[in-house]
């Protein structure tokens, strides 16, 4: 029977690019490096593949067995040849120093693993596999990490999406102490990071970690904002404390409510921003000795727009957080005794294809605020949820039928313009909470609101 290396090294060699570089002549040495050793070790089949070269002619070699020619990413001195074939990516690098040198300038430990084609053996001069058997995430050297700030991000979302793994006492407080330094990181690559670090089963974990070093708040300084105020104020239900905890419940709820990554991730950006207008809209009502927050949403919109900009989400992603945050207390308004169906309705015909993901948003926001317990209120509120849920599935199967058109309200007298889509949002408004059921009273209320039209216009 094997041993650990001996099963790793099986599976490696089983890989058909691996078998097919086995029976190539190469010029150089060529070593298999990085995160697919990891993923192997882990019992997970890797997509993405790193080979360190030896000598630049082995690229051939990849282009002739995978059928395709490579592109060049990055500047010299230092390029990467990638190879892109289906769900496949293959990186080729090649080393002007030796294979240690190049692994002891990697991230993490877990990361600095390679396999020699030629020779069948493992080099592990950092003992990656043994913190791959311990879970446990620890950095090469310190200066890794200045040279390049994103490993900090990146030790966290390994700690996120890697099942059991910890991170190393010594990278946190390394994090903690060059986190200023992750604004030299160019902000696509800052978003990639935290996307797969907030669709992931351990978010809440992971946001606790970068609020602990203070990562967060270099990248989000609007947050440390809403820190600074529940400090000041002394608030039991703290405002950045709530809504960090309202991830314990994300990846749960996303999951009852059938959405997938996408959505997920929306709804994960719309709950970290959905309170950053409270640091500015805070207000104390001393007769009732009550705490205000008028028009937050409106606030937090706004700083949430300024916010994707500079991560430069797009402008679809842009659209749906903004309508979740702007509509974030929506449900929660309609919850005080039981809602109306037309309220219901209401809701549905605002958020449209958004109701599912405003439902997750009120549920951790929700949950967040209560410490995850039950009560009178939580019971209100998921209630509502269910029959706003209800209501969107049964028009999703059943649409309300189309009762005018543009071309209907042009015969009325209507000119082209935005007048006609008011309207016909209006009728279908009134249509979805059952004001209007016919097509003759939704041609008599568009009358009706022309008349006052020209009547207030002279």
């Amino acid at each position: 029977m094997g041993t650990w290396q001996d099963k790793i090294k099986d599976k490696i060699k089983a890989i058909d690019i691996i078998k097919g570089l086995k029976n190539r002549q190469s010029k150089g040495d060529i070593y298999l490096v990085g995160g697919s050793i990891r993923e192997l070790c882990l019992s997970s089949m890797p997509k993405d593949y790193d080979f360190a070269l030896t000598h630049s002619a082995d690229i051939e070699i990849f282009e002739e067995l995978m059928g395709i020619n490579s592109f060049v990413l990055g500047k010299k001195p230092i390029q990467t040849h990638r190879i892109v074939k289906g769900s496949i990516n293959i990186d080729l690098t090649v080393i002007e120093k030796d294979l240690h040198d190049d692994l002891k300038r990697r991230d993490f430990s877990i990361n600095a693993i390679a396999y020699d084609i030629k020779r069948d053996t493992l080099i592990d001069p950092t003992e990656g596999l043994k913190d791959i058997k311990e879970r446990l995430i620890r950095y090469v050297r310190r200066e890794n990490l200045i040279d390049d700030p994103l490993r900090m991000l990146k030790a966290i979302r390994h700690f996120a999406t890697l099942k059991g793994f910890v991170i190393h006492e010594e990278l946190i407080l390394a994090i903690s102490e060059l986190k200023d330094l992750i604004d030299n990181v160019a902000k696509e690559r800052i978003k990639y990071e935290l996307d797969q670090i907030i669709v992931s089963s351990r978010a809440f974990d992971a946001l606790k970690i970068m609020e602990q070093t203070g990562l967060i708040f270099e990248i989000f300084p609007e947050l440390y904002e809403l820190r600074i105020m529940d400090i000041e104020k002394g608030f039991r239900l703290e405002t950045l404390g709530h809504t960090i905890d309202g991830f314990r419940y994300l990846h749960h709820y996303a999951s009852l409510y059938n959405l997938d990554q996408k959505a997920t991730l929306n709804v994960g950006y719309a709950l970290l921003f959905h309170d950053t207008g409270k640091a500015h809209t805070f207000s104390y009502d001393d007769n009732r000795n009550l705490v205000h927050f008028f028009y937050h949403e409106k606030f937090s919109e706004d700083i949430a727009m300024a916010i994707m900009e500079r991560l430069h989400f797009s402008t679809n992603d842009i659209r749906t957080i903004r309508s979740l945050i702007r509509n974030h207390m929506r449900i929660f308004l309609i919850s005080n005794q039981k809602p109306t169906e037309r309220a219901i309705r209401r809701v549905v015909f605002k958020m449209d294809n958004l109701t599912p993901l405003l439902v997750l948003l009120t549920v951790c926001d929700m949950y967040g605020s209560s410490g995850g317990e039950d009560n009178e209120s939580t019971e209100m509120v998921l209630a509502t949820c269910r029959e706003v849920m209800n209501t969107f599935e049964k028009l999703q199967e059943e649409p309300l039928p189309r009762l005018v058109t543009g071309y209907d309200l042009i015969y009325l007298g209507y000119k082209e313009g935005p007048s006609i889509g008011n309207c016909l949002s209006e009728i279908q408004e009134r249509q979805i909470s059952g004001e209007i059921l016919t097509r003759d009273e939704a041609l008599k209320y568009a009358r009706e609101r022309l008349k006052m039209h020209k009547e207030s216009h002279g």
